[in-house]
């Protein structure tokens, strides 16, 4: 039984509590610091929360404690700002426990922003919506490239621009990204078509067939073949009317519209300007 109470106690039965509500110095990083005194990040990287993991958080923390301390840095109004753990931190405010075991880090901004990305990332915590919001927001608010952030991150510049790219789908797809019906590889592939509208299409095609990455990836590309080889056979039929109309107009003296129908039907189009006009176009026309 006692087994069973140190367990539930978690990695605060490790770290002493002061009688003033304070925080209890253990080591020069590590304190066990009053719930009150610590706020979330601001820029935190993920911007929704999956409710049914927290429960389950909740509950794992309530039977064994909080394991694992979360990761704060001191701030100037409040105490400390958190980097790392905002579940846990707010897990424990919902059990209303009154302090937690934290990690302090004198982090600046950039170095805050940066670790806060990678340990939602290292978690998997983060959807593909919100990690490419988290990259742009790290380049735009500390003016910092695509190839310094993929050196402060460990992931390739390519692979940032790839992700950054998704953020110009549209808001119906990124939706569809968050709950998870898309993954990011179908959204990569969607972006090589250009129209917002057929983009959509083809994301509900890829949910009604359940699609995997690959299936999506051929099925746009043999799209964009098509298409092209349609637009070249557009151009060697413009290119062959343009020819028809020029001949025609040499001949009657006047311009010449061939207006086609995809059906293969179309007309002929001979305009004149008034009846001695009309006249002289009928004298050529007719056949001797």
């Amino acid at each position: 039984m006692n087994n069973k109470r140190g367990l539930g106690r978690g990695l605060s039965s490790l770290i002493p509590t002061s009688d003033s509500g304070e925080e209890a110095i253990i080591s020069e990083n590590l304190r066990d610091i009053p719930l009150a005194r610590i706020v979330p990040n601001p820029n935190q990287p993920r911007q929704t929360m999956d409710e049914n993991n927290l429960a389950e958080l909740i509950e794992s923390i309530k039977v064994h404690g909080l394991i694992q301390p979360i990761v704060v840095r001191p701030a100037k109004k409040t105490g400390f700002e958190i980097i790392a753990g905002e579940r846990r931190w707010l897990a424990c405010k919902k059990l209303d426990m009154k302090h937690v075991p934290a990690i302090i880090k004198n982090y600046n901004d950039l170095e805050a922003s940066a670790a806060a990305l990678i340990e939602n990332i290292q978690r998997e915590d983060l959807n593909a919506v919100d990690e490419a919001g988290a990259y742009k927001k790290l380049m735009d608010n500390h003016g910092i490239t695509q190839e310094e952030l993929s050196a402060r991150l460990g992931k390739s510049r390519s692979f940032i621009a790839n992700m950054i790219r998704l953020l110009a789908l549209p808001q119906e797809i990124k939706e569809l990204l968050t709950e998870g019906k898309l993954t990011a590889g179908h959204a990569r592939a969607l972006l090589s078509l250009a129209d917002a509208e057929m983009q959509k299409r083809f994301a509900a095609r890829i949910i009604e067939k359940k699609m995997n990455v690959r299936d999506t990836e051929q099925l746009v590309r043999k799209y964009i073949e098509d298409l092209a080889c349609k637009g070249k056979e557009k151009k060697a039929v413009d290119k062959d009317k343009k020819d028809w109309e020029q001949k025609l107009a040499k001949r009657l003296g006047r311009p010449i519209n061939i207006k086609k129908k995809t059906d293969g039907s179309g007309a002929l189009v001979i305009r004149y300007n008034n009846p001695e006009d009309l006249h002289s176009l009928l004298n050529k026309l007719t056949l001797k």
